[in-house]
């Protein structure tokens, strides 16, 4: 009721919805939530694909239905989480030490559009590597070491983590 409230008041004062990482800026970044989207994509892909294999009864549409819509979402995820990193945390001492930086961002974005136009897992595959090359590079940009290995879960993909002490 409350959240009812504030949106009608919102519409009748002219206020619009604004959303943001952080303006402040905070400083905190970290590729991982980018890395985790682009993992559920695979992961969504995967069962688009059983299901997709299966009977195909109302029950599994709806399933198939639910599972492009995350997918869709996730993919636009990992697309936003790496426009923040390149569009705040980025800055000329960052481009001067990794000129590429911008064309691998623009690959980002085509990748990450070409999971939400398709169901092919490779599409999906491409997007992680792709964000596992992002975070390395953000990792290097603070002289933090990475490493990389399989994650602990479905799909159980390589990602690249950082060297922590």
């Amino acid at each position: 009721m409350i959240h009812r409230l504030l949106q009608r008041s919102e519409r009748l004062l002219g206020i619009e919805e604004a959303q943001a990482h952080c303006d402040i800026p905070c400083k905190i970044y970290d590729p991982i939530k980018a890395q985790l989207a682009a993992l559920s994509v695979i992961r969504f892909m995967d069962l688009i694909a059983e299901v997709q294999n299966g009977h195909h009864g109302i029950a599994d549409q709806a399933q198939l239905i639910r599972l492009v819509q995350a997918k869709e979402q996730h993919a636009e995820e990992a697309k936003h989480e790496v426009r923040v990193i390149w569009g705040d945390y980025f800055k000329q001492p960052q481009f001067d030490r990794f000129p590429d930086a911008s064309k691998l961002v623009h690959e980002i974005m085509l990748a990450g559009s070409a999971c939400k136009q398709g169901i092919e897992r490779a599409k999906g595959d491409k997007l992680l590597a792709l964000v596992n090359q992002f975070a390395e590079m953000f990792w290097a940009s603070k002289d933090v070491a990475t490493f990389t290995a399989i994650c602990p879960y479905l799909p159980s993909q390589p990602v690249v983590y950082p060297k922590l002490a």
